[in-house]
């Protein structure tokens, strides 16, 4: 990874909050990849994506692949 400065703040999905706690808080990196973190553990690691990993994920969610 070329750069993990996160460049953003942590941002958690709007339809995660209120009632569903149990989520993650995604920032962006310096390089363009992502940042993300467990919402109800800040401290516990964070762990960082390349931007070509973070388009392959959103690829995969848009395609249903992580669907029950």
């Amino acid at each position: 990874m070329k750069n993990q400065e996160i460049v953003t703040a942590f941002k958690k999905a709007k339809a995660s909050q209120g009632i569903n706690t149990d989520c993650v808080e995604v920032a962006r990196t310096a390089d363009g990849g992502r940042a993300v973190r467990d919402s109800k553990n800040r401290d516990g690691g964070t762990q960082f994506y390349t931007p070509t990993e973070w388009a392959a994920f959103l690829d995969g969610v848009k395609a249903g692949e992580f669907d029950d």
